[in-house]
């Protein structure tokens, strides 16, 4: 009798009892997910296909739909083109001066000696980066509108300031931005490891040669990616523009409401489809920046 067969039929079950398991294991993770994936699938899936075939059909009351590519057309060229155009250059404004914000005040929180401090502003941002909408709109008009507070006793208008031009709204959008920048960059200063800065210092850097030789190498991927995330939300935002400046600055959000609501032609529901079509594709092509950027980051800052 072979001494080892035993073991050895042992050792094989033991294999198979652990790959049932692990088969059984991936068949719950699976099962687990689906009711996510039914979840996108019906809340995200069915409304981008109804929009995408929306984009590309046309409508007449009475007459079969037909297949076209004249409403992508027309969503970019002329008024809505500009429109397009505009959201980009106000969301770029807004998201840059906010990155640049953010930085310097999550710096100020994570050099900070009072942990208080950094509790409060953390607080603070993760209540302000989600106050937007008509309220945040009224506020602002309350506050630097025309006949607002602060516009009325340190007179702004004598001083050629204007909340419902470009830059006005840029200071809007700013408002919950910097909050949303103060959150998503803290974690990467805080995973700058003090060794690099003694390192640094003990080579002969200063602060100024520390930050632009060693801090933001390593910051650039993470204040790409909250640049990008920035600017997407900017890029989406449609109630704070829609009660603050309405249609005197021309940005899609506004161009697409405008058309639902046959405000601009009984038949431009489908142009609306297509415009929506055009964001969808810039935030795809914002998400394929920021996944990457995340990712590079988390690499050095674990």
């Amino acid at each position: 009798m072979d001494p080892t067969a035993p073991v050895g039929a042992a050792g094989s079950d033991r294999s198979r009892r652990r790959l049932r398991s692990s088969l059984r294991q991936a068949a719950a993770g699976r099962l687990a997910v689906l009711p996510l994936l039914l979840f996108v699938a019906v809340a995200f899936g069915v409304p981008a296909l109804a929009m995408a075939y929306g984009a590309f059909t046309t409508y007449a009351p009475g007459k079969p739909s037909s297949y076209t590519g004249g409403n992508l057309t027309t969503s970019l060229s002329g008024g809505y083109l500009t429109a397009l155009l505009g959201s980009i250059k106000v969301s770029a404004t807004a998201a840059g001066i906010a990155t640049v914000a953010g930085l310097l005040l999550a710096q100020a929180v994570v050099t900070s000696r009072f942990e208080a401090l950094r509790h409060a502003v953390l607080s603070a941002s993760g209540v302000l980066a989600n106050f937007g909408g008509v309220p945040l709109a009224f506020a602002f008009v309350a506050t630097l509108g025309n006949n607002g507070v602060l516009t009325t006793r340190l007179h702004l208008t004598g001083a050629g300031w204007d909340l419902y031009s470009f830059w006005g709204l840029v200071l809007v959008y700013c408002y919950f931005l910097i909050p949303l920048m103060v959150l998503s960059v803290i974690p990467a200063l805080d995973g700058l490891r003090r060794q690099w800065r003694e390192a640094a210092q003990n080579n002969g850097a200063n602060s100024v040669q520390y930050w632009r030789y060693v801090a933001l190498p390593v910051l650039t991927p993470s204040l790409l990616g909250g640049f990008v995330l920035l600017f997407g939300s900017a890029f989406a935002a449609y109630a704070t523009a829609a009660a603050m400046v309405g249609s005197s600055i021309p940005l899609i959000t506004l161009q697409i409401a405008e058309a639902l609501n046959g405000n601009v032609s009984a038949d431009a529901s489908n142009i609306a489809l297509a415009m929506s079509l055009d964001m969808v594709v810039i935030s795809v092509l914002v998400m394929a920046l920021y996944l990457p950027l995340q990712r590079r980051s988390a690499r050095w800052l674990v």
